[in-house]
């Protein structure tokens, strides 16, 4: 072999190299979250989305992920640094991060981002959310039915049409179950605050509530529940071992299959903007095992209510339902529209209270 055969050889050699290991670098995909991991709610459950990319990927994909992120200015700055440091995928997890992720996403057109439950998108950004409405139907059929002072309290964050729609959907379900079934709303204008959610628990039970919900990211209300020997539900994961003797079922976001086909969209280089509204059917919602406590008609009453949902043949917004004023919003069987829905901002019939600004 001649030097000049033997140094082309050295070149292709380092070419191939080169280009596999270029070819190895993995993926960098990045989650932004409102709340710490470990609140064994919405944030948890985000979290194990992730964990469940890193086990589908391995080397292929490299994730990281910044907890406790207010929304606003302080968001629109994480998600700049988390762009600058080579995220090619980020998913933006709370409502109010709609604005720094559009802000952000016109910055870095060639990154991709993803933000549950918004409705804003861009070439560059698609949106993503759970019908929630739909467990809350199923858990509000419990609740009506498992209260004794027909008083159920709600521990409500903020006044947006995904929390509005929970509120109405439980409380149709509940009242159907039971009609003398009163609800007591607390806002507590927090996603995470364990401390003032605990305190609106406190309050609820003082006002004669012996069943709980929540949309609120803690576990504080359900161990409330726990010692003061009431009801309660698991909002976002299922809390069990905070509430072994109060929790009834609990409504579980799995955000795992989601996170890992846009993932896998990515790696494919067939990731494109989408909008994405999923429920039961698809497991993005899943209800929690039903307790023992609840008697058994009650419980296949409920695991009906949730296949019949599963499979199509009901929908919980299904009229006559009307308006908190009386008019009329749905006629007998019309079934609300999704855009009706995704801007609710009104009580339905019966609801006590108004809606804050």
């Amino acid at each position: 072999m001649t030097s000049k055969t033997f140094k082309g050889f050295a070149i292709l050699a380092s070419l191939i190299l080169t280009f596999g290991l270029a070819q190895a670098e993995p993926k960098k995909v990045g989650f932004i979250y409102v709340g710490p991991v470990g609140d064994f709610g919405w944030s948890y459950e985000h979290d194990q989305g992730r964990l469940a990319v890193e086990e589908a990927f391995g080397d292929q994909v490299e994730t990281s992920y910044v907890e406790s992120v207010p929304e606003g200015a302080d968001a629109e700055r994480v998600l700049t640094q988390m762009a600058l440091a080579g995220n090619e995928l980020i998913f933006t997890t709370s409502f109010g991060y709609m604005d720094p992720t559009i802000n952000v996403a016109a910055k870095f057109p060639d990154v991709k981002f993803e933000h549950a439950t918004g409705y804003k998108r861009a070439d560059n950004v698609s949106t993503y959310s759970a019908r929630f409405y739909e467990g809350r139907a199923v858990i509000g059929h419990i609740a009506g039915k498992m209260t004794k002072t027909n008083q159920i309290g709600y521990i409500a964050s903020f006044p947006i049409p995904e929390v509005i729609r929970g509120i109405n959907s439980a409380y149709i379900h509940a009242k159907k179950a039971n009609p003398d079934v009163e609800f007591k709303i607390v806002w507590v204008f927090t996603w995470f605050d364990p401390a003032k959610e605990a305190d609106a628990a406190q309050t609820l039970i003082e006002q004669g509530v012996d069943v709980i919900m929540q949309h609120t990211d803690s576990t504080a209300p359900m161990t409330i529940a726990e010692e003061k020997g009431i009801f309660a539900f698991g909002q976002a994961s299922d809390m069990m071992e905070f509430g072994p003797t109060a929790r009834l079922s609990s409504i579980i976001d799995n955000w795992a299959p989601y996170y890992v086909a846009r993932t896998q969209a990515l790696v494919d280089g067939a990731w494109e903007s989408v909008d994405t509204w999923d429920g039961i059917s698809t497991g993005m919602v899943e209800i929690g095992e039903f307790s023992d406590r609840i008697p058994e008609n009650v419980r296949a009453d409920a695991q009906a209510m949730s296949d019949a949902i599963s499979n199509g043949s009901y929908h919980p917004f299904t009229g006559p339902i009307n308006r908190q004023d009386g008019s009329a919003w749905l006629g007998d069987g019309e079934i609300a529209d999704d855009g009706t829905l995704l801007g609710m901002n009104f009580y339905v019939e019966g609801i006590s209270g108004s809606i804050p600004n």
